[in-house]
């Protein structure tokens, strides 16, 4: 009669470890791989994020499903009302509260939008969270990246996302951060060799070709950020790549296009099938 091994005998499972890109509202295309994830019943063992990557990244490290992202994300941002209802409810009770917290005009602070729609069960710390998390930040002034995986999260989580001109810089020990993804638009260097399966998502996107029509203003400011973050991404891209390397299509969003997150989802599908294939092979190669 063939033994059945015990439990500790059995050869575990292989190791993952995930990188999620910056991107804005295209970076809810990581709901999908967050998803296939599950699907193969593999769970990271540490996940690295920059911007909307390092927000993703918190949910799952705090023990979110894909399936509980996806119905928290479409519930918060889904609908235009509950979106504005969200935004009324951070409008200042006073005056004395608007002057307390300086008249800044053109810079929202995020920290207070970030806790009207991110998930309640996040925790206060990193040392809460259930698989280690590194939280990729900009510093402004000493021209560098900034790591954060102790301490505080939301600040962290905050700094990561600070797009210039639209969010406040958040300050975390003396030094003035902003959107990692400046910076590290994929972060997979700081998952390299540390698992089995190293994965990295990239949500740059591009601006939609096929058009001769002259970008505004603004469409060029974001389509000159997505040309360096790209030069950035191919120059890592050359010293090492990670195991599996995923472009879902979201080029033709823009980057807060948060309202249009049915449309980002629906467009981005095909990168399921995509991740699908790659983890057949590579958990085949590893058997």
């Amino acid at each position: 009669m063939t033994e059945i091994p015990t439990p500790a005998a059995r050869k575990p499972g292989p190791t993952l470890a995930l990188a999620l890109g910056g991107g804005g509202a295209r970076g809810l295309a990581h709901i999908h791989v967050i998803e296939v994830l599950d699907e193969f019943g593999l769970r990271p063992s540490l996940i690295s994020g920059a911007s909307i990557g390092a927000l993703m990244g918190a949910a799952v490290a705090c023990g979110m499903t894909g399936a509980e992202i996806r119905e928290h994300v479409l519930s918060a941002i889904g609908g235009r009302r509950e979106v504005l209802n969200r935004l009324w409810s951070l409008r200042p009770a006073s005056l004395s509260e608007v002057v307390a917290n300086g008249l800044r005009f053109g810079q929202f602070n995020l920290e207070r939008v970030l806790a009207a729609f991110l998930p309640e069960r996040l925790p206060e710390t990193f040392e809460g969270l259930d698989i280690p998390l590194k939280v990729v930040t900009s510093d402004y002034y000493a021209q560098c990246e900034c790591l954060c995986e102790t301490g505080p999260l939301m600040p962290a989580l905050t700094a990561s996302a600070a797009l210039p001109a639209v969010f406040r810089p958040v300050t975390i020990g003396g030094r003035v951060l902003i959107d990692g993804g400046l910076w590290n638009p994929v972060p997979f260097d700081h998952i390299a060799g540390r698992a089995d399966i190293t994965i990295g998502v990239d949500v740059i996107g591009h601006p939609p070709a096929g058009t001769a029509d002259l970008p505004n203003g603004i469409d060029s400011l974001y389509g000159a950020t997505q040309l360096t973050m790209r030069s950035i991404v191919t120059l890592k891209l050359e010293r090492g790549a990670p195991d599996i390397y995923l472009r879902p299509e979201v080029g033709r969003f823009r980057v807060l296009d948060f309202l249009k997150a049915e449309e980002v989802l629906a467009g981005s599908a095909g990168i399921r099938d995509v991740l699908r294939r790659a983890l057949d092979e590579r958990l085949s190669a590893l058997a």
